[in-house]
């Protein structure tokens, strides 16, 4: 869709760049040079502004220069004619270079465009899509007034140029704002991690901090909150009769860049703000191909959250609310108890005759059925899929596991949720090697830190002896 550009530079619009022409590698220059740059181009369309438009800036630069020609060459002798001709050719060629640099100062404040299938105005004020009462409930829930790409630009600290480059959708591109790798999954696959580099990282950390972390959350989100954790998603199942694990397919990439910008535009936030943020938090999956010698990162599919940026969980979490609201209502009906981390979809059930009774109607056996059906339904209203090879349902003889924890029912003594019994051992005896001196199985101290942390989440006291002995491990190998 084309973009509609601002009045004051729609008379210079014939004799300067396309408008949908957008740097595609990261511009040059040192970081002070373009500062400079960036404080001279905001400078100079102050100076249009308060002239009236590029027309009126242009002549008033042409006469205070001398360069502006006027008379009837009719009128001349031939000599005079000439001579006209000469100053008349400076002069287009001077206002040819005006109108360059007027274009490159409203390019400087104004973001003009945001590439192919991405609509733009620079424009602030009411939009026809504003929910009712916009700037009221985006207060009530902390969000930043962001009136316009200025107002978020200078929230990140960039300049409108700068935020503009960070978010330009191409579909062919000569660079990448992401690096990409893969991890293997466990059921042999790869997983893609598209991480974010440095200066787009960092604009995602902001609004992460300052957006995406203040939207509504349900209760029965787990995953990537403060004060929730895989220990308390787990919890909420302990001593179950029965756990069903159910998985999202292709969470992250099935949520795109229009569902980020219709949740934060439900959320209060204006048209402008709203579109750059989901194209900030969003990125399209690319296909690297050697062209003419160069290598090009060609869009095989729409702008999705990458798995990898900071801002993707915080997104789903809030475009969730609807999804969570939903399956707890039919766990409740169904006699259950529902959670969710990032993808993982969990309900328990426990028999009336265990101890717990249900408020609904007692089942002696557990609403397996009208649970997947419901769950398959709800997914589908809601723009996500079932994973058709994922759903595990775990009965109190086998071991029932919710996000990588034990929470099959136990003595007193026992922790209600805990790491598995094979975990612990395994870390034992490389905790023990170590210390004997034996030669373990490759694993790094740093790995089995991260492996006694994930004991003390659930067990704090072994938890606990397992980081001091890999402390102690530490300093007698530093010493």
């Amino acid at each position: 869709m084309t973009a509609k550009i601002d009045p004051i530079v729609q008379a210079a619009q014939p004799a300067i760049l396309p408008v949908t022409t957008a740097p595609s590698v990261k511009p040059a220059g040192t970081p002070e040079e373009r500062q400079r740059a960036h404080e001279e181009r905001v400078a100079r369309w102050k100076a249009i502004t308060e002239a009236g438009g590029i027309d009126a800036w242009v002549q008033a630069e042409l006469t205070s220069r001398g360069l502006l020609v006027s008379g009837d060459p009719a009128r001349m002798s031939e000599r005079e004619r000439s001579q006209w001709k000469e100053r008349k050719k400076a002069e287009v060629k001077e206002r040819r270079t005006l109108r360059r640099l007027a274009w490159k100062a409203y390019l400087g404040t104004h973001i003009a465009h945001l590439g192919q299938g991405v609509h733009w105005e620079d424009k602030k004020g009411a939009d026809k899509f504003d929910v009712p009462q916009r700037e009221e409930r985006a207060k009530a829930l902390g969000l930043p007034q962001l009136a316009g790409a200025e107002d978020l630009a200078a929230g990140m600290e960039l300049s409108v140029a700068r935020l503009r480059w960070l978010a330009f959708h191409r579909e062919v591109d000569t660079g990448s704002h992401y690096r990409r790798w893969t991890i293997p999954k466990r059921d042999g696959s790869e997983r893609l991690i598209t991480a974010p580099k440095k200066e787009l990282k960092r604009a995602q950390r902001w609004a992460l901090r300052n957006v995406f972390e203040k939207l509504p959350v349900h209760g029965s989100a787990h995953g990537f909150l403060s004060a929730r954790s895989i220990v308390t998603n787990a919890a909420v199942h302990a001593g179950a009769d029965v756990v069903i694990k159910i998985d999202i397919k292709d969470f992250f990439p099935t949520v795109t860049w229009r569902r980020v910008r219709g949740l934060l535009r439900k959320a209060g936030l204006a048209e402008g703000p709203a579109t750059l943020l989901a194209l900030i938090s969003t990125e399209a999956p690319r296909e690297v191909v050697q062209f003419r010698g160069k290598t090009l990162y060609v869009a095989s599919g729409p702008r999705v959250l990458p798995q990898g940026a900071p801002t993707s969980p915080a997104i789903t979490n809030a475009l969730c609310l609807r999804l969570d609201r939903r399956m707890a209502g039919l766990a409740r009906k169904l006699g259950l108890r529902y959670t969710r981390y990032a993808d993982d979809l969990t309900f328990s059930w426990k028999s009336p005759a265990t101890g717990e009774t249900s408020r609904e109607v007692p089942r002696a056996r557990a609403p397996i059925g009208p649970l997947l059906h419901g769950t398959r339904e709800i997914l589908g209203a809601e723009g996500f899929r079932l994973h058709p090879t994922k759903t595990a349902v775990m009965r109190r003889g086998d071991q029932q596991k919710v996000t990588g924890l034990v929470v099959n029912a136990a003595g007193p003594s026992v922790p209600p949720v805990r790491v598995p019994r094979e975990k612990v051992r395994e870390l034992r005896a490389a905790i023990r090697n170590r210390e004997l001196g034996r030669e373990g199985k490759g694993e790094t101290l740093a790995q089995l830190k991260g492996l006694a942390a994930f004991v003390f989440m659930a067990d704090p006291v072994r938890g606990r002896a397992f980081l001091d002995r890999l402390a102690a491990l530490e300093t007698r190998a530093g010493g």
